[in-house]
């Protein structure tokens, strides 16, 4: 019997699904910004804004040296490669940075892919198989979880941040070949740190390999911004490590998996992402490089940041707002109605902060917030003419008593 639907019924029943969307206060808007990034922005209306919802961590994003980066690699190597790596897409920065990237973690060799995206959803598939076991943190990101539904290793999940659980699903995979416990190195929605550490120590008792996705820490975390591995003091001991060149290092796009030559050999010849996407721009790599030579002489960044991150957290919380617990440089300011997470984030805009809400699904039910992000390009006096903001708009929205 033919189907009773057309075209016209799919195209309402989309428009339906987005009016209710407004209506329940859960339309995602797209704000327009026509400057560089940076502690400030200007936005299509005109305004100018203090900016505290990139993920702009070491404020390089706009900065002008890694601009003359970007112009010197695109004269040296062109726009574009319009090839994949392994047929004509492969120049010598992008060598060059795999090296860099290697060094600067601490790891034997790195493979780049157009996104940090690509480098999770790549990198299971290749690696394991039915006879393993793929033990992943259960506030994981998208990227992670996407990866490893397209590989058939069994799956188990440990509760959030959850040491006890790890090592209950530790031994309930125990019959399998190969284990790799997978987590963020830092939770994005919440700027928890993973615990490495004990990570570690339970991987090395129950024989488990560990994979951390690095994309919130890699530059500004640990002594020196190596990373959440540096932080805990596990350098050396983790065994994949997945990240991006879209957030602290530089701000653009392009991420990469670190790991022991043959981990990596194996996914050149393997991962599909890698395979069947075009090579990362060259002035991305040749910018990337300028980034990481910057932070290897200099720790002036990282301080900066922690510093910043500092104030901000003391100073909300004398406001009298919730936050998550931590020192991480996202501080995400507790809301938990998803409208009023939508009101206050526009509120802030009309006072001069862009600032983002964030509700379900992309955080659990009843959990909805504003994700504040600290950069090192922010002066003190922005993030307190940005906390004066917070202050007048929870007053209004009658979420502060005073």
């Amino acid at each position: 019997m033919p189907s009773t639907t057309s075209k016209p019924d799919f195209y309402t029943g989309l428009q339906n699904n987005l009016d209710a969307l407004r209506e329940q206060g859960l339309y995602k808007p797209e704000r327009v910004i026509s400057s560089r990034q940076g502690a400030t922005v200007v936005c299509d209306d005109g305004r100018t804004l203090i900016n505290l919802c990139a993920n702009n961590y070491l404020g390089l994003s706009g900065d002008e040296a890694m601009v003359k980066a970007s112009i010197a690699a695109t004269e040296q190597y062109g726009y574009g490669l319009s090839s994949v790596r392994f047929i004509c897409g492969t120049q010598t920065v992008h060598k060059q940075l795999e090296q860099a990237i290697s060094s600067f973690l601490g790891m034997e060799d790195t493979i780049l892919y157009a996104a940090a995206f690509d480098a999770n959803g790549g990198v299971f598939e290749p690696l394991f198989d039915e006879q393993d076991a793929i033990i992943s943190d259960a506030l994981n990101h998208a990227s992670i979880i996407d990866g490893i539904r397209l590989c058939k290793a069994a799956r188990f999940r440990y509760a959030h941040n959850d040491m006890a659980d790890l090592e209950a699903q530790l031994k309930a995979a125990a019959d399998k070949r190969h284990k790799v416990i997978v987590t963020d190195g830092v939770f994005s929605m919440d700027g928890t740190i993973a615990q490495l550490d004990k990570i570690c120590d339970l991987a090395d008792k129950y024989g488990a390999l560990v994979m951390i996705d690095e994309c919130h820490a890699s530059g500004f975390m640990g002594k020196t911004g190596r990373g959440t591995h540096e932080h805990h003091n596990v350098m050396g001991r983790i065994d994949i490590i997945t990240g991006t060149l879209g957030k602290a290092l530089g701000g653009a796009m392009g991420g990469f998996t670190a790991a022991r030559r043959e981990v990596i050999e194996t996914l050149r010849q393997k991962s599909r992402p890698y395979l069947f996407s075009n090579t990362l721009a060259p002035s991305i790599a040749g910018t990337s490089l300028t980034v990481l030579n910057t932070l290897s002489s200099s720790t002036e960044l990282r301080d900066r940041l922690h510093a910043n991150t500092a104030h901000f957290r003391s100073e909300i919380v004398k406001l009298g707002f919730t936050i998550k617990p931590g020192t991480h440089p996202i501080v995400p300011v507790m809301l938990f109605d998803a409208p009023i997470a939508q009101k206050f984030a526009q509120r802030l805009y009309e006072l001069g902060v862009l600032a983002t809400g964030f509700f379900y699904p992309v955080v659990p039910m009843g959990q909805a917030r504003v994700r504040v992000q600290m950069s090192a390009a922010h002066s003190i006096e922005q993030l307190d003419q940005a906390l004066a903001a917070f202050a007048q708009a929870g007053r209004e929205l009658g979420l502060l008593k005073n």
